[in-house]
């Protein structure tokens, strides 16, 4: 096939991703952003080995190595007693269990190594201020509509918009985005700016009664990043920066363990969003029309694997348009091969998420036992659980 041109909706993570796999197997590509400059807000996450994966294979690793960190081990603790419940080693471990190493970064850093890899692709091509309103499939592919009036065509159109998705509404109709009960806090913080309190240089996860905390370390370990999720009645916005107080944050996890409480005294910056669950789509396809990413398949956070799915998306997404010479099959055999494993992690981080917030001593004790009693007997009984999300390679 010859000219192939892609029109790509959405700058994140998901769309510069799939750009780059597409403009690598020499296809033309375009990316629309809305906003008027191409960044990501968040904050930090974990790429496990599945995702770093895909990195490598895109050629992104070069730009990321000054600023990801690599914990030695993952932990589970309790957030009021800090009682350790297991150690998980990943440091050397995980490449030799899994293939690649696990690490923790901040989203705009891999955001940023996303589009240096991509500025260099001479096929590439990204555009912000471009605010899409909607598309119509034409002869030999598809057009979308950009707010000012703008027509653009590709061949396929790709629609790695985000939850709000305008290319998914149009597609599959405006879905009803249901509230989880939970309400998310993040923050990032200097390690200097802790002293002696800062949270162990590992990924912990802080369980507790209907709320539950993680701290990583991002900025190549210069950063501690706090994200807690607390249980709530009720919300009404479904944003992504909403302001929050101190007092606010310490009134959910001040009487903590003193090292969080210790990052949310020297916050400069406090955010919250709510958390809401999305069903699995019908359908990710209209003809040469696809969605990728949190378009396709939003998940919780609690598996830690929204920003690796995308990744994934991304590659098998070049795959299929390279094994199929007709785009609309590649782009129904992309969601085949994809759908089911989405599916099964949307599922498993809406599981964890209720997992960490056992509500008695009781619970806590049924679910944390048999774990502690795993990881002190060996801690390949609790990694043997994560072998089908760590060990997948994507691309192969």
């Amino acid at each position: 096939m010859t000219n192939r041109r892609a029109v790509i909706a959405g700058g994140g993570i998901g769309g510069l991703a799939s750009a780059l796999a597409l403009a690598q197997s020499g296809w033309e590509v375009e990316v629309l952003e809305q906003a008027p400059e191409l960044r990501e807000v968040g904050a930090g996450i974990q790429v496990s080995p599945n995702g770093m994966k895909m990195l490598e294979r895109l050629g992104v690793l070069p730009h990321l190595e000054h600023s990801l960190f690599e914990p030695e081990a993952i932990e589970l603790r309790m957030g009021r007693t800090g009682r350790r419940v297991f150690r998980l080693p990943m440091k050397g471990y995980a490449q030799d269990r899994w293939g690649h190493r696990f690490i923790q970064i901040h989203r705009a850093d891999l955001h940023d190594a996303l589009a240096q890899a991509l500025r260099a692709q001479p096929r590439a091509q990204l555009r912000t201020n471009a605010k899409i309103t909607g598309y119509v499939r034409e002869r030999g592919g598809a057009s979308v509509y950009l707010e000012r009036g703008e027509r653009v065509f590709g061949d396929v159109v790709i629609g790695a918009d985000g939850v709000r998705s305008v290319i998914r509404n149009q597609m599959c109709g405006t879905d009803r985005a249901r509230f989880t009960g939970q309400v998310a806090w993040r923050t990032v913080v200097p390690v200097d700016a802790l002293g002696d309190n800062a949270p162990p240089p590992y990924g912990v996860i802080w369980a507790g009664r209907g709320k539950h905390a993680v701290t990583t370390r991002v900025k190549g370990g210069s950063h501690v990043n706090f994200v807690g999720i607390v249980e709530q009645d009720s919300w009404t916005e479904e944003g992504w920066s909403i302001p929050g107080s101190i007092e606010e944050a310490l009134a959910d996890f001040g009487d903590w363990q003193p090292c969080l409480r210790a990052v949310l005294e020297a916050s400069q910056g406090l955010f919250r969003w709510a958390l809401y669950g999305r069903p699995p789509l019908a359908t990710w396809c209209d003809g040469p029309v696809t969605l990728l990413g949190d378009a396709a398949h939003p998940m919780l956070p609690s598996m830690a694997q929204g920003a690796v799915m995308a990744l994934e998306d991304a590659v098998v997404l070049a795959q299929m348009l390279e094994r199929h010479a007709d785009k609309v099959a590649a782009l129904q055999a992309y969601e085949a091969a994809r759908k089911p494993r989405t599916t099964r992690v949307q599922q498993r981080s809406a599981m964890n998420a209720r997992m960490f917030h056992r509500p008695n001593a009781a619970a806590q004790l049924a679910t944390y036992g048999p774990m502690a009693l795993a990881g002190h007997l060996s801690a390949s009984v609790i990694h043997r659980q994560q072998d089908w999300i760590y060990g997948f390679d994507a691309g192969s």
